[in-house]
């Protein structure tokens, strides 16, 4: 089995179409094909159920599909390794973030770490909360700027609290709430509330589950999307009211915060082992701009 087998095989396991999988691979679709069955010869086990109109995992591909990504992962890592090496460069930065609270700083972090240390690669990697906290304790990213999870303490990794976000309604612009000042959470109840998954953001679906029964009621979830855009699509589209952290924006939606304030930290995490002069200098620009007030500074 050759690396373009599992790379063919993550393409298709992804999509979840032949055709699709060939179009981002930029091959022939009956040359995918091929590969996939040569695997599951070689395997001895079906991985894609193709009965069905549309291609479907088996167990076996979904173990494979799981494992495939860590190896191409690691193998990516390596390579990078390598090139850094040859190229005699001086330092590298994997920066794993969460979209929405960093918005309003990233490009203007970056820029002033760029501008200080301008032969340090930085490697963006914007996943879910979960996804930040394996990363960080695995050695796959340098440091994290997240959400507290479930598990945290149990990793053992270092934090820095950069901020308590607020949670808010988020309503179309011309929905009746979108004009207040303030909303109590009461008046969720009995309505189509569209929240992040718990296994992607467990720290804030439980902070709104907790909210809501303090205010009296079980919310009535209509959506439970992986990511804040969808719940943000959800919502223009009118399928229910959105509950989201204030740092979430969008041109179509507006935000009402619920009272008693609710919040939920926005943290910077990383590993106690290892002091590589590159996160460390990261992360003291992260506390220089904290304690300045630049952090959060408008533009």
């Amino acid at each position: 089995m050759e690396l373009r087998h599992l790379r063919y095989f993550q393409a298709v396991a992804e999509e979840l179409s032949f055709s699709r999988a060939a179009r981002r691979l930029r091959i022939a679709q009956p040359a995918l094909s091929r590969a996939v069955q040569e695997m599951e010869r070689e395997l001895g086990t079906q991985l894609i159920e193709r009965e069905r109109r549309s291609p479907r995992l088996t167990p076996a591909g979904t173990v494979l599909l799981h494992e495939t990504g860590l190896i191409l992962e690691r193998l990516d890592e390596s390579l990078r390794r390598v090139r850094r090496t040859a190229q005699g460069e001086e330092g590298e930065l994997r920066l794993g973030y969460i979209g929405p609270p960093t918005r309003s700083f990233m490009s203007r972090l970056l820029k002033e770490y760029g501008k200080r240390f301008p032969r340090v690669t930085v490697i963006l990697e914007e996943r879910t909360p979960e996804r930040v906290w394996e990363m960080v304790s695995k050695g796959r990213l340098s440091v994290g700027l997240t959400r507290p999870v479930l598990a945290h303490q149990a990793l053992g990794l270092q934090t820095l609290l950069l901020r308590e976000e607020k949670f808010c309604a988020a309503v179309p612009k011309d929905h009746a709430w979108a004009k207040l000042a303030s909303q109590p959470w009461k008046k969720l109840a009995g309505e189509s509330l569209i929240v992040l998954a718990r296994r992607e953001g467990a720290g804030s679906h439980d902070a709104i589950q907790a909210a809501c029964a303090e205010a009296g009621f079980a919310p009535r979830l209509a959506h439970t999307p992986s990511v804040i855009g969808t719940i943000l699509q959800y919502v223009e589209a009118g399928a229910g009211i959105g509950v989201v952290p204030e740092s979430t924006v969008s041109q179509n939606i507006a935000l009402i915060p619920l009272k008693p304030q609710q919040t939920i930290p926005f943290v910077m995490v990383w590993a106690k082992e290892g002091e590589d002069p590159a996160v460390v200098a990261f992360r003291e620009l992260v506390r220089e701009w904290l304690r300045d007030g630049k952090l959060w500074a408008a533009g």
